[in-house]
């Protein structure tokens, strides 16, 4: 038979405070070593923000072909083989593949959708997206804008993806950590972190001139081009961009918030649709603000309203002075051009002008460019009437072609005139769109108005000429 230890009438209540409380002290302690919480110490905010977005970037290869000429001495005499490519037959026409790397972020997994640069998928024949579990699609382009220097992608998935949950670039704070995710020189899912630099910077590149992107110190090289700038909750702020070749340690992004506008055009119409509120405007330099009696040079001048537009319906004249549009001030007809880049057509704008030398402030709303005034903007731009090649005026012009539009007049102070362009020339392309009919021609010149110059391919008999022309 077991005896029990005999149990005592009286606790010392104090002795097991005491043991208790040397447990719990003891547990704390224990539980507070390296060893015990490294793995939580470790998960910073950075590596939080790069696990949620990460699955969401891809990396895009885009393949594309060159022709090249050769000839028999290539690689072999150089002082022959200039001989044999300038006096002989043009020789071999050598195809050869090139292949060029971007990243890209799935914006819409369902749909599969996928934003990247432009400039990424700008000479590509066949892309491919490959995803983070190296899963991989082939991509078409819904939609490019080489303006904004942004691009919309398809792939069809069997089933969703993950996508990125998207950020406001508009409460960007100047210092704060921002996360870039791409695929520099091919290595993909690399991570680089920096602070934003700074805001609403311009940059001009060898063709054309960028607004409002946003400068980071975190490194972004070619493969990072098309990537996300995250926050530090891993939401998209900003899409990467490495078109400023000159720049080291500074990258540059394009806000999220001038994305959208640009996206959901880009998947509505396959291009973007300039927001449009009817007048002209031009630059206001020292001299004309002295003659306007203006203190400094600042806003634009109206130069001219539609006779029916959004800007006649507000009351907006001619030789009124445009200050700004919401909260972005006018110094230039290139600021004017870039503050309608945020709106769309429906979009509520807000101006403050000076009208008969008294400061107002009007609404409106914006519109897309009417294809019924593009005869007008035409006789403007280039000083030509256009029509289709009907049968009538191919045999009023004596031509079989059966492509492009037939100038029918041409004024005689024009660009075009003075170079010696006639009625019966035959205008085939506009930039890089090739013309068929009058339709396809008033809606290039709707697309190209803003444009410094347009490069125009014009047919004279069986010669073909590309003219630039400044609008």
């Amino acid at each position: 038979m077991i005896s029990l230890p005999k149990i005592p009438k009286q606790i010392n209540i104090s002795k097991y405070y005491f043991i208790i409380l040397s447990a719990i002290v003891l547990w704390t302690i224990s539980h507070s070593l390296p060893g015990h919480c490294e793995e939580h110490r470790r998960e910073s905010p950075v590596v939080k923000a790069v696990n949620k977005a990460g699955p969401a970037v891809v990396n895009v290869n885009t393949e594309y072909e060159i022709q090249r000429r050769t000839s028999p001495f290539s690689g072999l005499d150089p002082l022959f083989d200039q001989f044999y490519r300038d006096f002989f037959d043009p020789g071999f026409q050598q195809n050869l593949k090139r292949t060029s790397l971007g990243s890209g972020v799935i914006i819409d997994g369902k749909r599969g959708y996928i934003l990247t640069n432009a400039h990424v998928v700008s000479q590509s024949g066949k892309i491919n997206v490959v995803m983070k579990d190296e899963r991989e699609f082939e991509a078409r382009v819904i939609g490019a804008d080489a303006d904004s220097d942004l691009a919309v992608l398809r792939i069809e998935p069997p089933v969703d993806l993950p996508d990125i949950e998207m950020g406001d670039s508009d409460d960007l704070m100047i210092g704060e950590t921002v996360i870039a995710i791409g695929n520099p020189f091919g290595f993909s899912n690399t991570v680089t972190t920096g602070v934003i630099s700074a805001v609403k910077r311009s940059i001009r590149t060898e063709n054309r001139v960028y607004h409002d992107f946003i400068q980071t110190d975190a490194s972004i090289n070619p493969g990072n081009s098309g990537g996300p700038l995250l926050n530090i909750n891993g939401d998209l702020i900003g899409v990467n961009t490495a078109i400023y070749a000159k720049a080291q340690g500074i990258g540059f992004a394009i806000p999220i918030n001038k994305a959208k506008k640009i996206v959901s055009d880009l998947i509505r119409y396959g291009e973007v649709v300039p927001a449009w509120i009817g007048i002209t405007v031009q630059d206001i330099d020292s001299r004309l603000a002295k003659y306007l009696n203006l203190p400094k040079a600042e806003g634009v001048l109206v130069q001219a309203v539609e006779t029916s537009g959004p800007a006649r319906d507000a009351g907006i004249q001619n030789g009124d002075i445009i200050l700004s549009i919401g909260n972005q001030s006018l110094y230039s007809t290139l600021d004017y051009e870039a503050a309608l880049q945020n709106y769309a057509s429906g979009d509520a704008l807000t101006l403050t002008l000076m009208q008969n030398g008294r400061k107002k402030t009007v609404t409106l709303k914006a519109s897309v460019f009417p294809q019924k005034l593009a005869g007008e903007l035409s006789l403007r731009l280039f000083g030509i009437v256009v029509d289709d090649l009907t049968p009538a005026n191919r045999r009023r012009y004596r031509t079989n072609s059966l492509e492009g539009v037939v100038i029918t007049d041409i004024h005689r102070q024009s660009y075009l005139a003075g170079i010696g362009v006639r009625p019966g020339d035959i205008i085939r392309q506009l930039d890089d769109l090739t013309i068929q009919n009058l339709d396809e021609f008033e809606k290039a010149v709707i697309k190209y108005r803003r444009k410094p110059s347009v490069v125009v391919l014009l047919q004279r008999g069986g010669r073909l000429y590309y003219i630039t022309v400044s609008l």
